[in-house]
């Protein structure tokens, strides 16, 4: 918290007692005559206003370090020490300034007049713990959502750094034996590919990137994976609904796509992966199935990507808001991921 905020608080707190006192220091003594008010004014100078500036100040910088220690005890004796150390230096400030008849009436005894303005320090010392509490339990908070911010900074470059496209080098070979066949088509497919390094290397840096950009590059994703295959069929993709002015996490659907196409063995089975986007009114449902031969050792079938790692990455981006379902049945895998606003 700035400190002049911490000084306004301050201020603004003393202001109040000042009147506060002033108020009812006059309502006591209204009816006895100016000069008996003006005495009283003096009095309650040294009556209430030092010892509470020395009350406040002795729990703001001395029992409250106290409490953070979780002392407890100690802090409950500095606390009855301060107050009645407070209303004792206010009575000897009465008695040397204004003389032992200045007392005020209500004062039997110089204990009684401890005892009543130990009670005034004590509160006022309450109040300045309760202050300082507040402008402690600020700066903590926003030390705490400083860290948090840092360390979800940290979490998603290393998420991130690790998205890389593996599927590149395939692609360029693919391409590559595609230049022989039909040149066209393969610099069509090369400047798909460059779309999406050019999407993943720069669009990706942002939080957010509207829905309609991440099926695009999803589109041609896939358009590049059906070069390594002459079934059509192969692929089984639908969007339902409308995703305009829809936003979405760049890239939160492509590794579940990429572990699709790396666990998927036999290419020329029509519907082999089939992938469907629901878009609705507060949802964004993704489906994504694959199938695979069981008979076929598969290491880390369950991993790809990493499992572990997309999920640390969907915690990370919708905390809350999403519904991740990874089911792994005899001969076919699938996701289901609920993503809501």
């Amino acid at each position: 918290m700035k400190k002049s905020i911490i000084i306004g608080l301050q201020i603004g707190f003393w202001l109040c007692y000042l009147v506060l006192t002033i108020i009812l220091v006059y309502l006591s003594v209204a009816s006895e005559g100016n000069e008996i008010v003006e005495q009283m004014m003096v009095r309650s100078f040294y009556f209430s206003i030092v010892p509470s500036v020395i009350s406040y100040y002795s729990f703001y910088f001395l029992v409250f370090p106290k409490i953070q220690e979780k002392r407890i005890l100690l802090s409950i004796i500095y606390a009855f020490v301060f107050s009645i150390g407070a209303a004792f230096i206010g009575n000897v400030l009465i008695y040397v300034f204004l003389g032992k008849e200045s007392l005020t009436e209500a004062q039997e005894s110089v204990t009684v007049g401890i005892v009543f303005i130990s009670f005034v320090s004590f509160i006022v010392g309450v109040i300045a713990l309760v202050t300082k509490g507040f402008i402690t339990w600020y700066e903590e908070l926003k030390v705490k959502e400083a860290l948090k911010q840092k360390n979800h900074e940290m979490e998603m470059a290393l998420v991130k750094s690790q998205l890389d496209p593996h599927f590149l080098f395939n692609t360029l070979n693919n391409i590559d034996i595609l230049i022989l066949k039909n040149a066209e088509e393969a610099s069509n497919y090369l400047n798909k590919l460059s779309d999406i390094m050019r999407f993943m290397l720069f669009e990706t840096k942002t939080d957010k990137i509207l829905l309609t950009k991440e099926l695009e590059y999803i589109e041609k994703y896939l358009a590049l994976q059906k070069i390594r295959t002459a079934n059509e069929r192969y692929i089984n993709y639908q969007i339902t609904g409308s995703p305009k002015c829809k936003e979405i996490a760049p890239m939160v659907f492509l590794p579940f796509i990429e572990n699709a196409f790396k666990h998927t063995s036999n290419k020329k089975i029509d519907n082999a992966i089939t992938i469907h986007i629901f878009i609705e009114e507060g949802s964004i449902r993704f489906e994504c199935a694959n199938k695979f031969n069981s008979n076929r050792k598969v290491t880390h079938m369950n991993h790809g990507l990493g499992n572990a790692l997309i999920e640390k990455r969907l915690a990370l981006l919708y905390p809350e808001k999403h519904t991740l379902a990874i089911v792994k049945e005899k001969e076919e895998y699938k996701v289901r991921l609920i993503i809501t606003e």
